[in-house]
């Protein structure tokens, strides 16, 4: 076991107790004991297989742990572990692909994130003025955080129409229509053209900054090590180190179960993350985005004109 690896926090939001799953005779996650501490960022790491995304889904009820698991969130016990009851509670979660509905617009995916809805009955739903007034704040607050993610002239695009990185951010967006106390982030980055690497990074750190709780699994290390307060480290279904992102990626158990033979690789340059760079990549962005807008441009052009010869 690492000596970095330490069990107590001073003020713990999650604690896990005893979490395992087990496929077949192949145990996937043994996690004795976890503490998640609050207002911070924490990153999950580890090499492929190492029984994150098992964990990940163990832990925001997409998946059922082992009898014996135990989960405090934000000072309760959950006794149901359903997604639906956990989202409820606070904890909410994104995912390493996308879960944009790509036929509704941005800002009905936007809206789909929203609690206490009453028009959703349907009886209610009957009488307009029983649920306008609600759909106009959600609607207002709906397109604060588009605006926040530089999202908002994009309202009535279809979500499908997005990037990847645009998608990833409509889906923290979304997330963050609940009030999440705590969000879960499932491989932010991957997927993400680096130009909007940056984007991201400060939007993440924002919610840290705003008094959310941030727990996310990612491949990046330099996103790792640029904003992450702790780092969990996880090997063949185990917690094998934790501690400061610096102290864990020199650690011995880490260097042998997750960097392997490329330790000696520096994951943390900061020479890849100069403001130059951001800028070029920016720039090349730019110009695949608006060689997009010509081709949508030209599409709908030769579709009015098929359209004014029927």
């Amino acid at each position: 076991m690492s000596e970095t690896y330490t069990h107590t926090k001073s003020d713990p939001i999650l604690t896990v107790d005893g979490v395992t799953r087990h496929f077949g005779g192949m145990t996937a996650v043994d996690v004795d004991h976890l503490e998640v501490q609050r207002g911070t960022i924490t990153a999950l790491i580890g090499p492929n297989g190492a029984g994150k995304t098992t964990f990940f889904n163990l832990l925001t009820g997409f998946d059922k742990p082992s009898p014996g698991a135990t989960t405090r969130f934000n000072g309760d016990t959950l006794q149901k572990t359903s997604a639906t009851h956990i989202a409820n509670k606070g904890m909410v979660r994104t995912f390493q692909l996308t879960k944009a509905l790509s036929r509704l617009t941005v800002m009905q995916n936007m809206l789909l994130g929203a609690r206490d809805q009453p028009g959703e009955n349907f009886f209610v739903g009957l009488v307009p003025a029983l649920w306008r007034k609600r759909e106009r704040e959600i609607t207002a607050k709906a397109e604060d955080l588009l605006a926040r993610f530089k999202l908002l002239e994009k309202k009535d695009d279809y979500a499908g129409s997005l990037s990847g990185g645009q998608r990833k951010l409509l889906e923290m967006a979304r997330a963050l229509m609940s009030d999440p106390t705590m969000i879960m982030l499932d491989e932010p980055m991957a997927g993400v053209n680096p130009a909007l690497t940056q984007s991201l990074l400060g939007h993440i750190q924002s919610l840290r900054d705003d008094g959310m709780t941030v727990l996310f699994v990612e491949h990046d290390m330099h996103m790792v090590r640029h904003i992450s307060d702790w780092v969990v480290v996880m090997a063949e279904g185990k917690v094998v180190a934790e501690g400061p992102a610096d102290t864990v990626m020199d650690d011995r158990a880490v260097i042998d179960a997750y960097l392997g033979a490329h330790h000696d690789t520096d994951l943390g340059d900061d020479s890849l993350l100069t403001e130059e760079t951001y800028e070029e990549l920016a720039e090349e962005v730019a110009e695949e985005e608006a060689a997009d807008d010509h081709h949508k441009a030209d599409d709908h052009r030769k579709q009015d004109e098929q359209e004014a010869t029927r």
